[in-house]
């Protein structure tokens, strides 16, 4: 399934929301991300992005602007996140929602209904974000071919791709409960090192932290246990998408890995952006799965589908930024690392969800399924700093004169992701930030 193309994407669209209406805003009337924001309130509320403002959906349904359908929603709204209204009331009402909200956001709306919806605009900057989905399992894939030929590279310089990566989505189980909203820090975190091969490991501050620039969705309708999703079927599993930054620790990750994979080198930290861009919105991105070398195999049966081959991929742009403690005393703008696209990934989304229920796991409502690293042919498509200094023998140049091999404390990465097609407006998913505190 991928949406079509309807009036909610007619680039001639505006809002009387102005800064809507700016070319480079992330939240044009054409976007309408869900989030969930802390107001000047002791509660969070479910919102809608446009422009510089929020859109507080709790004051618009109890005020009544968006119909009569959503007064059941009324006496409970203040209770709703994303995951809540999902499991009550099916995927469906997301959807209402949102086109509703887009009713009262556009330019033409009546005039009266213009004037009660001002009251419910929160400026973003007078918010603090929130999860928006209560995220009870979280998976992390690694299906980016070019991020798993670089560090297969590095380790296995003859033989980089290991022969199961062509046929299979690889993926690892993460950890929920340390996801953590875009502007929270991030504390280093220790673990066992084994740097120097003729000692025993030490227990010390991890010393090569290190960022992956991922995109993440959100399941919106799961699976029973043992039941499976067909590939045909598995986008309408899924309600929207974030930008995520899968904080890494390679030092201990390289000792510990083995034989099962990563730990405590994964679980201390994954940050994501506050805003869930539907698919809905993302319908004129969308693009051909990654094009296979000719000699590779044909994904099998189970992960073959002839729409998912011509629309399964998403065309977003992907950028990583970084500011130092120095670039920010002096003054000095967040440096770009690397600009990666999306559409470069070996898998699709769809297969990555139909995989992970292929043996009858059951997907839930808010589960958090990322890609693994995006990068792209070349250096300066690199996802990850292990990459992009090649595991530290190339140190990074900053333009405050700083050099970077990992990451130091103090050091802020920025994340950003964006969708630009002629013919239709930019969208975009807002930042992806956190930074690094050092450890106890």
């Amino acid at each position: 399934m991928t949406y079509e193309i309807n009036e909610t994407h007619d680039p001639n669209l505006k809002s009387w929301v102005e800064s809507a209406n700016d070319p480079n805003t992330d939240f044009p009337i054409q976007n309408l991300p869900f989030c969930m924001p802390w107001p000047a309130t002791d509660l969070p509320h479910l919102g809608i992005g446009i422009g510089d403002y929020i859109f507080d959906l709790n004051q618009a349904i109890v005020a009544g602007l968006l119909g009569s359908g959503f007064d059941p929603l009324a006496e409970e709204i203040e209770l709703c996140d994303l995951s809540f209204l999902t499991e009550v009331y099916g995927t469906a009402i997301l959807t209402d929602l949102r086109r509703s909200a887009f009713e009262v956001l556009r330019e033409d709306a009546e005039p009266e209904i213009i004037e009660d919806a001002k009251d419910c605009m929160v400026l973003m900057s007078k918010a603090d974000p929130e999860l928006a989905f209560e995220i009870g399992d979280y998976t992390d894939f690694y299906c980016s071919i070019y991020h798993a030929t670089n560090v297969g590279s590095m380790f296995r310089p003859d033989n980089p791709l290991l022969p199961n990566y062509k046929y299979v989505p690889i993926g690892y189980h993460g950890r929920a409960s340390s996801i953590v909203i875009s502007g929270t820090d991030i504390k280093r975190p220790k673990g066992q090192n084994r740097t120097d091969q003729e000692a025993p490991p030490v227990f010390i501050p991890c010393k090569n932290l290190d960022y992956e620039m991922e995109v993440g969705f959100f399941v919106g309708r799961g699976n029973e246990l043992g039941t499976s999703i067909p590939i045909g079927e598995a986008e309408k599993h899924i309600f929207g998408l974030c930008l995520v930054n899968d904080w890494s620790a390679r030092d201990i990750q390289a000792w510990e890995y083995q034989p099962l994979g990563p730990f405590l080198a994964k679980n201390f930290a994954t940050t994501i952006s506050p805003f869930v861009v539907t698919m809905e919105a993302l319908a004129p991105f969308r693009t051909k799965a990654f094009e296979r070398e000719p000699g590779d195999p044909a994904p099998l049966d189970y992960l073959a589908d002839v729409n998912n081959e011509k629309f399964g991929g998403i065309d977003i742009n992907l950028e990583v930024f970084i500011q130092t403690e120095k670039m920010r005393a002096e003054n000095i703008e967040p440096f770009m690392l690397s600009r990666s696209n999306m559409k470069d990934l070996y898998w699709t989304i769809g297969q990555m969800l139909t995989h992970h229920a292929s043996g009858g796991c059951n997907l839930q409502t808010g589960d958090l399924i990322a890609t693994g690293t995006i990068s792209g042919k070349e250096k300066s498509e690199r996802g990850s700093m292990l990459e992009l200094s090649w595991r530290g023998t190339e140190p990074i140049q900053l333009p405050s004169g700083e050099t970077r091999r990992f990451l130091e404390d103090g050091d802020e990465i920025i994340m950003k992701g964006y969708c630009e097609r002629e013919g239709f407006r930019r969208i975009g998913f807002g930042e992806c930030r956190g930074r690094i505190l050092p450890a106890d």
